[in-house]
């Protein structure tokens, strides 16, 4: 499961690269990831390494690469 969860963070990653600030949804299909729970998995791999930020503002949850 550690490395699919990588495959994920690394998908995510590559998806805020290409196209900078991503709301969740926008994201999970940038990174063509199947379900709610691969992209929240892959967040929660990227937010203890330090790499994104989370914000949340009127109910829309949006990521960015630090």
């Amino acid at each position: 499961m550690t490395e699919t969860v990588g495959t994920f963070a690394g998908a995510v990653w590559t998806a805020l690269n290409e196209n900078g600030t991503l709301n969740t949804k926008d994201l999970k299909k940038a990174a063509k990831l199947k379900t709610d729970k691969d992209l929240y998995l892959a967040l929660g791999w990227l937010l203890r390494e330090d790499k994104v930020v989370v914000a949340e503002e009127d109910k829309t949850v949006t990521v960015t690469l630090k």
